[in-house]
């Protein structure tokens, strides 16, 4: 399979004279197409993504407690939120220099040449933390790790958006934020396999394979990781480039090839609509085309910036808080470590029932409304938890999930939100700076609250956290409604 042919020759379309492309043509037939429209393994392949960089999130959640103790002088299960905190903050600063640095170029170079880097990058510093001698090259692996996801995520949410089709943005999306559900789960169970000491069920779990004679399941973790990357790097090179991007770049020859293909998976589903003639266009060239001065020349696009990155900063307080650190939490919180850890592998698994449930619902409702819905949720949930105390286990695994659904539901809705914000030009650079900057948020709960929270009965240390989602909520509100439109017509 060609890296740019997704189909044989054009059925059941409009045939276009050669030569007689335009950038508006190509985008109208881009735009009328109102089904998935690449071969449905391409969802996998762009997914891998989201998989390793959710497993990656996670896997440091139940398994930091067994590196921590085998690699820091004094730290032990009852202290290890408070050392969490440096490998946390430094992967999330390096998610910061990914989105700034390394996500900026895909819009000059492109999505899929940057896709295949930053994903060998992740590879890289997995690998790297699974052989780490020390505490100090545990924590620079991190580092390193963190910078490639932070690209990562803004490339990949930027290109599914790209070609995914524009009535069903945040459902294509959301398909793809499945792959991160299921990369939450896999890291958090097998964390808890290889990681946690056995204890019967409901405190644990009975093979679990941590012991005196097996300390070191985390490396095997890490492992895992840079394993995952690596197959990512292959299939990635199945991927075409975004038409939407070539379209921007003034390569109409290659984009109209794509737009074809596009065309041809797409008939199969039924007949193509019409090619409309109205259709909104990028005001720019791609001569006049500098990212950062896109978004920060335009008073919009500078007041989006300055939103939406408020909206991710809040609200990934809140997603760290549980998604990095919910196992650690617990065990300050008096759970025993196999305890705490089993509570969020079954919490988890709210984490694929929120997926599922955005891909039927996320376009049902404006991008925007999902936060306030999401973090409701994530209350009642910490409530939940709470109210169960160490003694109704039962309670605790159905209030953490419910906790995971709700700090997750709003998650793809406004990654979404996001790509749409800004134009073709500057697309990756602008998600890039509010998600990847508003990383920072989770960087300053992991300081600042984090080594609170053994001071803070549960229900406080629940409802704080969660409290930084429902401020996020309150700022998304004031966002442009873009559900269903043109990206030309939202970001000109």
């Amino acid at each position: 399979m060609s890296s740019t042919s997704i189909g044989g020759q054009r059925q059941g379309t409009q045939a276009t004279p050669a030569g007689a492309h335009t950038p508006k043509s190509i985008l109208a037939r881009l735009d009328r197409i109102s089904v998935w429209s690449m071969p449905f393994v391409f969802v996998g392949i762009i997914g891998t993504g989201f998989l390793f960089a959710f497993y990656d999130v996670f896997d440091i959640n139940v398994s930091f407690i067994q590196s921590c103790v085998a690699l820091k002088h004094g730290c032990t299960p009852a202290n290890a939120v408070t050392a969490l905190r440096i490998p946390v903050v430094l992967n999330l600063a390096g998610y910061v220099v990914g989105a700034l640095v390394l996500a900026p170029i895909s819009d000059r170079i492109g999505r899929r040449n940057m896709l295949l880097f930053t994903m060998l990058l992740t590879g890289v510093g997995s690998l790297y933390n699974a052989l780490a001698p020390d505490y100090p090259q545990f924590v620079i692996a991190r580092i390193i790790t963190g910078v490639g996801v932070g690209a990562d995520l803004a490339i990949v949410n930027t290109y599914v958006g790209e070609v995914a089709p524009r009535r069903n943005r945040a459902r294509w999306i959301s398909v793809i934020f499945i792959m991160s559900s299921l990369g939450a789960l896999l890291g958090i169970w097998l964390g808890l396999f290889l990681t946690t000491p056995s204890a019967p069920w409901p405190h644990g779990l009975s093979f679990a394979q941590a012991s005196p004679s097996f300390s070191d399941g985390w490396r095997w973790m890490y492992a895992v990781g840079a394993l995952l990357a690596a197959i990512g790097v292959l299939l990635r090179l199945e991927l075409p480039e975004s038409a939407r991007w070539l379209v921007g770049q003034g390569r109409l020859d290659e984009a109209d090839k794509v737009v074809s293909d596009m065309e041809v998976v797409a008939a199969r589903h039924g007949p193509l609509e019409p090619v409309p003639d109205d259709i909104p266009m990028d005001r720019t060239t791609p001569e006049s085309s500098l990212a950062f001065r896109a978004l920060f020349s335009d008073r919009t696009y500078t007041r989006r910036v300055f939103q939406l990155l408020a909206v991710w900063f809040l609200a990934y307080v809140t997603v760290f808080g549980f998604s990095a650190g919910f196992t650690s939490m617990l065990s300050s919180l008096k759970y025993a470590p196999s305890e705490a850890g089993l509570i969020t592998a079954v919490g988890a698994f709210g984490f694929l029932a929120c997926a599922l449930f955005a891909v039927a619902f996320a376009d049902r409702l404006e991008r925007k409304f999902w936060l306030p819905i999401g973090a409701a949720i994530t209350l009642v949930g910490g409530v939940i938890v709470a109210e169960a105390g160490t003694s109704s286990l039962g309670i605790a695994f159905i209030g953490a999930a419910i906790v995971f659904f709700g700090f997750n539901l709003w998650v793809p809705m406004t990654y979404t939100l996001s790509t749409e914000s800004f134009p073709t030009r500057a697309r990756v650079t602008g998600f890039g700076l509010v998600d990847g900057v508003g990383h920072l948020g989770g960087g300053i709960g992991v300081l600042v609250i984090a080594p609170q929270i053994p001071n803070m009965s549960v229900l406080g240390a629940m409802l704080v956290v969660s409290g930084f989602l429902v401020a996020a909520a309150i700022v998304a509100l004031f966002s442009p409604n873009t559900r269903g439109r043109h990206y030309e017509e939202i970001s000109p």
